[in-house]
């Protein structure tokens, strides 16, 4: 997922709650470029965030007219709130985990399975798909891509990124700028503010990806951001279930800010060693969390 991806699914995220205290009703026009000035975006990833709120029937598309409100207001998610589709969308992801979903599945199944109606199921495969650990199959049903699901391979993904990213951090074109750091630290300061609590898992899991992705793209070498995105998407569903104990997020987060203002003051060095310390940390965190990885921990959303 580049950048652009990962902006529209941020906004993704954000724009049903914007939609929600605009006050708007089923039928209302979605202006995209209102959205834009409001979230101080260009209008190409506000397009993309709504095509995706338009797989989920939040909003529906209409040819050389734009996008309209498909919902109520009080049926639109709230931001960093899990609807009760996400509610579906985890016990999916640990029925894949704990192998009670096969490597290939009908639609039909899905439905019958998860009390889904066509639209919804249609919206939550869509999202899915966009993850990348599900795709259409040739003719009919779908199948899961190659996921991690043991708490070993998951902790291996951790001790590659701890090779990879802190030498990201030295290349001799390493660039990223103030306003860049700027949008990273505004996201981490939200999180002690309160959002580790309330956040959805799945938005929890995109803050950590699109923290360490900016990060390393600055390195502008492209082979290293190429090997990370490739980590991300195969760990998903585990760091899923990792982030059940949200209170890890408690020192991760500092460690985030402290890697932010070494970048800012060129100190890269350090900021390197800061990395390594950091995903050394996960590593040593993640084997504590094993009963909750192998799915036999008890946690709470």
């Amino acid at each position: 997922m580049n950048a652009r991806d990962q902006l529209s699914e941020s906004l993704a995220r954000r724009i049903p709650q914007f939609l929600r205290d605009a006050g708007l009703q089923p039928g209302d026009h979605v202006s995209a470029q209102r959205l834009a000035d409001a979230f101080n975006v260009s209008r190409s990833p506000v397009s993309g965030a709504l095509a995706m709120l338009a797989d989920e029937g939040i909003v529906r598309h209409e040819a050389r007219r734009g996008y309209f409100l498909a919902a109520e207001a009080r049926q639109l998610p709230a931001e960093g709130t899990e609807d009760p589709l996400s509610r579906v969308y985890f016990q999916m992801a640990e029925d894949r985990l704990d192998g009670k979903l096969g490597d290939a599945i009908s639609e039909n199944l899905l439905r019958d399975r998860y009390g889904l109606g066509k639209a919804e199921l249609r919206g939550l495969l869509h999202r899915i798909m966009r993850e990348g650990w599900i795709e259409p199959r040739p003719g009919y049903g779908w199948s899961f891509s190659p996921m991690l699901t043991t708490p070993d391979a998951l902790v291996q993904t951790y001790r590659l990124r701890a090779a990879i990213e802190p030498a990201a951090l030295l290349e001799p074109d390493y660039s990223i700028d103030t306003r860049t750091l700027d949008r990273l630290a505004e996201v981490e300061h939200r999180l002690l503010g309160g959002e580790i609590e309330t956040m959805s898992s799945d938005a929890l899991y995109q803050c950590g990806v699109a923290f360490h992705e900016t990060i390393v793209a600055a390195s502008g070498n492209p082979y290293f951001l190429d090997a990370l995105k490739r980590v991300n998407r195969i760990r998903r569903l585990l760091a899923y279930r990792a982030n059940l104990a949200r209170n890890r997020f408690l020192k991760q987060t500092p460690e985030h800010l402290e890697i932010i203002e070494l970048l800012r003051r060129g100190r890269n060095s350090d900021a390197a060693v800061a990395m390594q310390h950091h995903l050394g940390t996960v590593i040593l965190n993640l084997q504590d969390l094993e009963p909750i990885l192998s799915g036999s921990g008890n946690a709470s959303r």
